[in-house]
């Protein structure tokens, strides 16, 4: 699927509409460079499976946060956000328990890239590119799935 926005509103309708076709346990792995609007695509399904009001920080310096779905969402669980920008070696992700959230419910990795080793068999790559400040362009497909 090719998906362009143009403004943050279409942005968020776009995460929004994604959210809904979730099913657990499934991962999301967000790629893009820098700036190309990786935790804000994040924070927008966060809030969009949890609440407007949940305040979403970029995980860049504590590598993960974990959301509770809102009992009013189709999809129940949780949803764990990676940031393993300043990841150093693949086997930290030991130390942060990666593969215990990462097995479990809704997982949403930023800079997949350092995965290596652990990248998952099945997941919905989602690829962010930046054509100008505000306009963005997302493809999302299913890797590994039959």
């Amino acid at each position: 699927m090719l998906y362009t926005s143009q403004t943050l509103e279409q942005l968020e309708h776009i995460a929004e509409d994604f959210a809904k076709t979730l099913i657990p346990p499934c991962c999301l792995l967000l790629y893009g460079n820098l700036g190309a609007g990786k935790t804000t695509f994040a924070r927008m399904l966060i809030q969009s499976l949890t609440s407007k009001d949940t305040v979403v920080p970029s995980p860049t310096f504590t590598l993960l946060q974990t959301y509770d779905i809102s009992k009013n969402h189709s999809v129940q669980g949780h949803i764990t956000h990676f940031d393993l920008y300043r990841l150093h070696a693949e086997d930290d992700l030991l130390d942060i328990g990666f593969e215990e959230y990462s097995h479990e419910h809704i997982c949403l990795i930023e800079w997949p890239e350092r995965l290596g080793a652990f990248l998952p068999e099945k997941y919905i790559r989602i690829m962010l590119e930046e054509d100008s400040p505000t306009t963005r362009h997302l493809t999302i497909e299913s890797i590994g799935f039959e």
